[in-house]
């Protein structure tokens, strides 16, 4: 903790015992895990609560306090609940050790609540950042989602893909992504194109499953509305009136991503997603999108949005998985 402290004092109404128990959990591990998170100190007795450290993440923390004791009227907390939680309360201006690493975040980005609302959930993006990203989306024909594991950038790519094809704006999803390991060799491979070409595309099905739902998602993909493709089978294709959506970018070769990019055709719009620390490609091979960001980054019409370690939005574990290897990284 650092020598300048502060304390913000809160008091939860009504003061309900089950509601008290649900917001701290068993053993009060929903207070260690915002007390990880912040670098906080939470000291309670009933129902009034003290949250010390650093002036933003004290008050930040009290925050998250009422928010969660305001969820524990109609649901059960969970630590993937508070670990959400603390994810939608994106620390401006806090200054984190474990979060230190900057984002640009555009001006205004949290000023309205996007919500993406597919045939089977509610999507809210989770901070600034994310909201950041699907606005990129809506506003550019071309959009880059750039960051580690865990950021959401495939998901809310599939669920912008799904929002613009339930309300018309296009005919159909395409979802792209190099088979890396199998490059050239996929002929080879038993099955047809499909079987050939689903494990590579297994989180995007995924998604979509989440979104639509199996049997929705068979129909439509049976009807051609949503079409999977390996990115070496996109070479002399036009594709009009699509959203696309290439995943796993960071597995191209210069050649293949401008191959791709150069496929958008009228009433279309594609996004870009990957990981740059994560590159499978030949070593000395150069990444298609590394030079992607480099190449385009002043053209007109494209939007690049960067996640850090502090947009993951999974387990908790993840998010320091992630910094430890970026940590390490810099240090080599």
């Amino acid at each position: 903790m650092n020598a300048v402290q502060f304390s913000r004092d809160i008091i939860l109404e009504p003061a309900d015992n089950h509601r008290l128990a649900n917001l701290c959990g068993q053993f009060d591990e929903h207070l260690r895990q915002i007390e990880r998170r912040l670098e906080v100190e939470i000291a309670s007795r009933g129902n009034r609560f003290r949250v010390t450290g650093r002036p933003g993440a004290a008050e930040i923390g009290g925050d998250v306090l009422l928010s969660l004791f305001e969820m524990t009227d109609r649901e059960r907390l969970d630590p993937e609940r508070v670990h959400m939680m603390l994810q939608e309360s994106f620390m401006d201006g806090v200054e984190l050790p474990r979060n230190n690493d900057s984002s640009d975040i555009p001006e205004g980005a949290n000023d309205d609540v996007i919500t993406i609302q597919t045939h089977r959930k509610l999507i809210r993006p989770r901070g600034a950042n994310q909201t950041a990203y699907i606005r990129q989306i809506r506003d550019h024909d071309l959009a880059f989602g750039i960051g580690p594991a865990g950021t959401g950038k495939t998901y809310l790519a599939i669920a912008s893909a799904v929002d613009a094809l339930e309300s018309e704006q296009v005919r159909r999803i395409v979802l792209v992504r190099p088979a890396v390991e199998a490059g050239e060799r996929l002929g080879f491979l038993p099955g047809d194109l499909t079987q050939k070409v689903d494990p590579y595309l297994r989180p995007m099905y995924d998604a979509l499953y989440d979104m639509l739902g199996t049997e929705r998602v068979t129909q439509l993909i049976e009807r051609n509305v949503i079409e999977v493709a390996p990115l070496a089978f996109m070479r002399g294709r036009s594709l009009n009136e699509s959203i696309v959506i290439l995943d796993e970018a960071q597995n191209t070769s210069i050649e293949q991503m401008k191959m791709f990019l150069t496929r958008i055709g009228f009433g279309s719009s594609v996004i870009v997603t990957g990981d740059v620390t994560q590159i499978d490609l030949p070593s000395g091979q150069i990444s298609g999108l590394n030079n992607a960001t480099e190449v385009l980054k002043d053209v007109e019409g494209i939007s690049f949005t960067f996640f850090s370690p502090k947009d993951v939005v999974r387990h908790e574990l993840v998010r320091r998985i992630v910094e430890a290897y970026e940590k390490n990284d810099h240090s080599s």
